[in-house]
């Protein structure tokens, strides 16, 4: 993926340890709720004694959001549904949020004691909704860079003015990085290939085990056997090949066998690699001229509604607007072999995408950079924009070509 710099990074190491990657939410009220502070409800204007949620800040460090909540909420005696939180924050970090949880005593919540999990605050109110949040803040070391001269990463700051790529992660495509080639196997109607890749391919797969069980079945295609020797802890798989030593050719079942959240990264690969392809193509041509534009909100950073500030491209749908579509997602796509129809999915309807818009370059706000040990960085950054992906701009450090992902 193309950096917007032209300048050479400065290389270095980020989250050796969690206190090296801080990440303090911000609300939808444009507070920063910070590491190691006691909040209240009324001094983020949250609270409301009719709600049926206790609200809660978590900070946590080394544990993935969903981790650290179903935690609180096993303590509690209540399931997954009963919580909801504004956005996912690193497992490597040190982290604060806000998280909800439902029919609980607020009171019971402070009293809860977690290795590595604070409650920095506890009141009654309404549901968080996923996606309020209006952005992040983050304060990032820096470890051993090849250049720790504060006036060469400024000269890189001011190159960028502000902004830069707002590429969807690598995380996007899955740990084998091969979700968005299952996604367009879907798409194609081609379920048993989309599931052959699903199971057997094990580019990127660390575990030997995994390894081994993925090159047998892709010998063998034998799911009955594959049961005996297929790892426990890929319990995903696991639901899919149980269904296949059933119901034998029926792949259309087995994805539904695998959880909705699962099979639908698959299809939102598909629409971020577009997306990518697309805007490494405007940055190769440094054109960010485009058909649709986002407006602003109270932090300064893009809204939902369109307006005539933030340059943004479709996230390819089948209802998206063919005016919509700019030319350079449209040449990703013939690449892939894929129209805007294809993301409505005869084999697996519940899984079709109509479609969305995304900020092209992402705002920074609150930059500043200091020289201790190490170098430190911290800014502000809009909620999905991804943080590793400014960084990049500085170090330098993430040469990945999209070819990975096809």
């Amino acid at each position: 993926m193309l950096r917007l710099s032209k300048i050479k990074g400065i290389k270095g190491r980020i989250k050796e340890r969690p206190e090296d990657f801080i990440v303090e939410e911000i609300d939808s009220s444009g507070n920063i709720i910070e590491i190691n502070k006691e909040y209240s409800g009324f001094e983020l204007n949250k609270v409301d004694n009719s709600g049926d949620f206790a609200v809660f800040i978590l900070q946590k460090r080394n544990w993935s959001t969903i981790d650290a909540l179903l935690a609180i909420a096993k303590r509690l005696g209540r399931g997954k549904k009963s919580i909801s939180y504004a956005g996912t924050k690193d497992r490597v970090s040190i982290s604060t949020q806000l998280a909800s949880i439902y029919g609980i005593d607020p009171n019971l919540l402070r009293e809860i004691k977690i290795k590595d999990i604070l409650i920095n605050g506890a009141w009654r109110g309404n549901k968080v909704d996923l996606g309020s949040n209006l952005g992040n803040h983050f304060i990032i070391r820096i470890r051993e860079p090849l250049i720790d001269d504060i006036d060469y990463i400024k000269e890189i700051y001011k190159e960028i003015n502000g902004f830069f790529p707002n590429y969807f992660d690598v995380q996007r495509f899955g740990i084998r990085l091969n979700n968005a080639r299952i996604g367009l196997f879907i798409m194609q109607n081609n379920l048993e290939e989309a599931m052959r890749e699903y199971l057997t391919s094990f580019n990127n797969e660390n575990n030997l085990l995994a390894v081994e069980a993925r090159k047998r079945l892709k010998e063998e295609w034998d799911f009955k056997k594959a049961l005996e020797y297929f790892p426990r802890y890929l319990k995903n798989e696991r639901r899919a090949i149980s269904w296949l030593a059933k119901y034998k050719n029926d792949y259309a079942g087995a994805f539904r066998a695998i959880p909705r959240g699962i099979t639908i990264m698959f299809i939102h690969a598909v629409e971020a690699l577009i997306f990518n392809m697309a805007l490494e193509l405007r940055i190769e041509y440094s054109d960010f001229k485009s058909p649709i534009y986002l407006d602003k909100n109270s932090y300064g950073f893009p809204s939902n509604e369109l307006g005539a500030v933030f340059p943004a491209e479709a996230i390819i749908g089948y209802k998206t607007n063919e005016e919509e579509i700019s030319h350079y997602s449209k040449e990703a796509m013939d690449r892939l072999g894929i129209k805007k129809e294809d993301f409505k999915i005869k084999s697996l309807p519940e899984l079709s995408m109509k479609g969305s818009i995304r900020p092209i370059l992402s705002p920074i706000k609150d930059f500043s950079i200091s020289k201790e040990d190490n170098i430190i960085i911290s800014f502000s950054i809009p909620s999905g924009s991804y943080a590793t992906i400014l960084l990049n701009e500085f170090l330098d450090n993430e040469n990945i070509s999209l070819e990975k992902f096809l």
